[in-house]
């Protein structure tokens, strides 16, 4: 495949940047186990995994948008990652994909995050929950996929998710996700659904503080805010 007019000459930045995410994906994602047979390793998986990362990260949603992106990107992608054999294709990302564990992925991609989050300064973190379109089945009975999610708005980053068990809600699975998260010196953010004393306590554990909503349903504490607000403006 043509490779254009040589390999590509980066600027000082450009140099450091290359150098940074290199030896950032090297940390986390190279021990992965590989599960293919030596013979069908054609792409080195290190590779093939942060390339899918980065392309939802951007917005691909299907194997197939991950190799667009993939090819749109590949000049960039090869200055900090191997590429023997250029961009695998869809078929490739989502045969690997499938055969990767979800944990492991999981735990080194959330692990990735947190170490970018940290070397980022994020000082604010938006809790949320969401409901993921198209998700229902009602012919095989399956609720829709509910999620919450950590966002810093400062960067543009979703530093971590969550799923919500089908039989719970966002109060057993906000904990969860808060456990995930590097907190100290942050401020925690949460709608009036996470507005529980073992969550504050939680987030207090952590090192962070938080900004908690209220309303008028959350009976005696709205009430004991609502009146310190109103003897503080005395």
């Amino acid at each position: 495949m043509a490779q254009g007019f040589g390999q590509r000459v980066l600027k000082p930045q450009e140099q450091r940047e290359a150098k940074i995410l290199k030896r950032s994906i090297l940390q986390h994602f190279q021990e992965m186990e590989d599960p293919r047979v030596e013979r069908g390793r054609n792409h080195p998986l290190v590779s093939l995994v942060s390339i899918a990362i980065l392309a939802t990260l951007a917005g691909a949603d299907s194997f197939v948008a991950i190799e667009r992106y993939g090819k749109a990107k590949q000049s960039w992608l090869e200055t900090f990652l191997e590429l023997p054999e250029g961009i695998p294709s869809h078929d490739t990302f989502g045969r690997v994909m499938a055969l990767l564990s979800p944990e492991e992925l999981e735990t080194r991609f959330l692990a990735w995050v947190s170490r970018i989050s940290e070397r980022l300064g994020v000082e604010l973190v938006h809790i949320d929950g969401k409901t993921v379109r198209g998700s229902y089945d009602r012919d095989g009975q399956l609720k829709a996929l509910h999620s919450v999610s950590a966002w810093s708005s400062e960067h543009g980053l979703v530093l971590g998710q969550q799923k919500v068990d089908a039989k719970s809600n966002e109060i057993t699975a906000v904990p969860l996700l808060l456990k995930l998260l590097n907190l100290k010196g942050t401020i925690v953010t949460l709608d009036a659904m996470g507005t529980q004393t073992a969550i504050a306590t939680q987030i207090k554990q952590a090192e962070g503080d938080y900004v908690l909503a209220l309303k008028g349903n959350q009976g005696k504490l709205h009430q004991a805010v609502k009146q310190w607000f109103e003897e503080a403006e005395r």
